[in-house]
């Protein structure tokens, strides 16, 4: 999933101040339409603590659209002596009256588009039905009443520049990151001897869990087993096709705590990512793809711009075609029979997280935005 917050984390955690003595410190007000403990939302609230700010939270107990009204409520009533108003996912549906109550400067976190999860991810209606414009629209106008946009990946801004119209100098980049005091390599602690592959997120897709379980079949007398924890859009299909291969090299594990994800992925020899063959697999970096170099496993994903901003293949990555089971089954058995390859795709992608993706690298770049906004 891109969320990995799906999983169920708990929680803040302090980091060190990542700012110059000499810049400003700031009251900021976030306002967001998804609980505390949610990956994104929690990212968010430690780049504005690590970078030293006083954080204003406006924030539902947790993901229904039945807490706008109160959420709105506090918003209006919390943000009074605000330098900043940032606006976190989900705030498409919030954005009309946080501009409507406030002339402060707006950092909008976007994070996922409406337009693209619903008709592409959900099919709800073609890409021109009503639906289809009104999430468009809800896009549109959200980023446009923004002063900045917060996106991971350089090729994610020009694709929201073009599609939405927007100048691409409105947007600020900044990688996703992972909370690297939880999410840490560990040491691995299966016995059964075999090669073990990882993946966890919400079947969605562009996650193209259906491809992971035709590797499994392809794969079924080459000693791999699979490892697959969450649920999601297209689980009972999935489940489906597990059910008609009669696979038995897979387990299936329900969605496990936030703090749990490093032990199942340190437990594998390979952690797995995003492989459907949507256009949202194309656009997206995902979650899973940074907590698996987070933890010092070797990735195998799906090519496509944004992972290639950050790894390369056979460097930091196993990177294979998406919608393509043969070239992940291809992959798990290159990085099977090779332990020095796997090392090595282990180290760098570690080391490119390091340099690009750990809490206080993330809290530092969200800052420079902040200071740039302020100024």
């Amino acid at each position: 999933m891109r969320q990995g917050g799906k999983h169920g984390a708990k929680g803040n955690r302090n980091i060190s101040h990542a700012m110059n003595p000499s810049q400003k410190r700031y009251k900021i007000c976030y306002v967001a339409g998804r609980e505390e403990s949610y990956s994104r939302t929690r990212m968010i609230i430690h780049g504005l603590r690590g970078a030293g700010h006083e954080v204003i939270l406006c924030l539902p107990p947790n993901r229904s659209f039945a807490n706008y009204p109160k959420l709105i409520f506090d918003f209006i009533s919390r943000k009074r002596g605000c330098d900043l108003i940032v606006v976190g996912f989900y705030g498409q549906l919030i954005f009309p009256f946080v501009r409507l109550f406030t002339r402060k400067p707006i950092l909008y976190d976007v994070y996922i588009s409406t337009f693209d999860t619903m008709v592409h991810d959900r099919g709800k209606g073609g890409s021109d039905s009503v639906a289809a414009k009104f999430y468009w629209w809800s896009d549109a106008l959200s980023m446009r009443w923004s002063q900045r946009i917060l996106l991971e990946t350089v090729d994610h801004i020009h694709d929201y520049a073009k599609k939405f119209g927007l100048s691409v100098e409105k947007f600020f980049h900044v990688f996703l990151a992972a909370d690297n005091a939880v999410v840490l390599p560990k040491p691995q602690k299966k016995k059964d001897g075999k090669f073990l592959c990882h993946f966890h997120g919400e079947y969605a897709p562009f996650h193209g869990v259906k491809y992971i379980l035709k590797a499994a079949d392809i794969l079924r007398e080459e000693d791999v087993h699979f490892q697959i924890i969450g649920t999601g859009i297209t689980y009972e299909q999935d489940m489906q096709l597990a059910r008609e291969l009669k696979l038995k090299n897979c387990t299936f594990i329900d969605r496990v705590p936030y703090e749990e994800l490093a032990d199942y992925m340190s437990n594998a020899d390979c952690c797995l990512g995003i492989f459907g063959e949507n256009p949202r697999t194309l656009r997206v970096l995902t979650n899973k793809v940074i907590e698996s170099i987070a933890v010092a496993r070797p990735l195998i994903s799906a090519r496509n711009e944004p992972v290639q901003e950050l790894l390369q293949d056979h460097e930091s990555a196993m990177l294979v075609e998406r919608a393509n089971p043969e070239s992940i089954a291809a992959a798990i058995l290159e990085l099977k029979k090779d332990e020095k390859l796997r090392k090595q795709i282990a180290e760098n992608g570690h080391k490119a997280f390091q340099e690009n993706c750990t809490l206080e690298v993330f809290a530092r770049r969200l800052n420079t935005v902040i200071q740039e906004m302020l100024s």
